[in-house]
Formats: C-alpha cells, sequence, structure tokens
C-alpha cells in the first residue's frame, strides 16, 4: 500500500484543517495518510508520495514549522528519485508577489530534488473562497489516482 505524508505548514491553522480533512478522505478510501505539523527531512524522503499544504506568511514565506526542514532538505540535498507530489497553497492574491509564496518554495525546492510533480501547484485564494478544504479535496480527488499509484 502506497504511505501518503501530508506535509502541513500553517501558522492559523487554516492548513492544517485542510490537511486533516483530506487525511479522513484517504482514511476513507483506504489510503494511509499521516499529517504531520512538525516534519523532519526523512518525512519528505521515506514515505512513497507525498502532499504539501501550506500557507503563506511574511513577505512570500514559508510558516515557520517548514522553515527549519526545508533548509535541511537545501543543505542535505537528497535526490527524491522521482517521488510523485503535489502541492497546495494557500494564500492572498491582495499580497501581490508574495502571493502562495510559501507553496513555490515547496513547488520548486521538491522539483529541484527530482521528485515528479503530479500536477501544477494549487493556488487557494482566500480572497475567493471561504473553504479551502473544498477546494482542495477536490483537487486531490483528480489527483489521487497520479499521486497515489
Amino acid at each position: 500500500m502506497t504511505t501518503l505524508n501530508i506535509i502541513v505548514g500553517s501558522v492559523y491553522g487554516n492548513a492544517e484543517n485542510v490537511a486533516e480533512e483530506v487525511q479522513a478522505y484517504c482514511e476513507d478510501q483506504g489510503i494511509e495518510a499521516e499529517v504531520l505539523k512538525d516534519p523532519d527531512v526523512s518525512d519528505f524522503t521515506d514515505p512513497q508520495a507525498l502532499l504539501v499544504i501550506t500557507s503563506t506568511t511574511g513577505s512570500g514565506d514559508l510558516p515557520p514549522n517548514l522553515e527549519f526542514p526545508i533548509d535541511e532538505l537545501r543543505t542535505q540535498f537528497p535526490l527524491l528519485e522521482q517521488k510523485p507530489f503535489a502541492v497546495a497553497a494557500l494564500g492572498d492574491s491582495s499580497y501581490g508577489d508574495s502571493y502562495c509564496g510559501g507553496g513555490r518554495i515547496c513547488q520548486e525546492l521538491l522539483t529541484e530534488l527530482q521528485g515528479f510533480p503530479v500536477a501544477d501547484m494549487l493556488e487557494v485564494d482566500a480572497m475567493e473562497t471561504l473553504e479551502p478544504e473544498q477546494d482542495v479535496l477536490n483537487w486531490f480527488k483528480g489527483i489521487q489516482d497520479k499521486l497515489i499509484a
């Protein structure tokens, strides 16, 4: 059975709520999924597939709980060898160029580490939706067969 790590980058809990909704859906589908709010490098390298759900803080920055593991990934540079991954970024388009910056950082790094992006990064705009859980869940349902082969 494929294991899916759902890596969460959250400041105020929105991304965490979204991740828990996706995990509940996975459990209903018989997919082994774990939500990781304080991940380390092995949480990116060990599972068979990755889903990153992250918000953005500051000027397009990662939430504090992802800063250390992302820096460690950059330093250690463990090749992901085409591990399937997907990134859902929560943001607010009123912030201009920094919109969904946390997600872009993750998408670019996982691609650089030779992971296999199964879909374009999903951008969920707080200016357009009050239910990011539903947007991400609908997107996940459309890519789950590619992510969890």
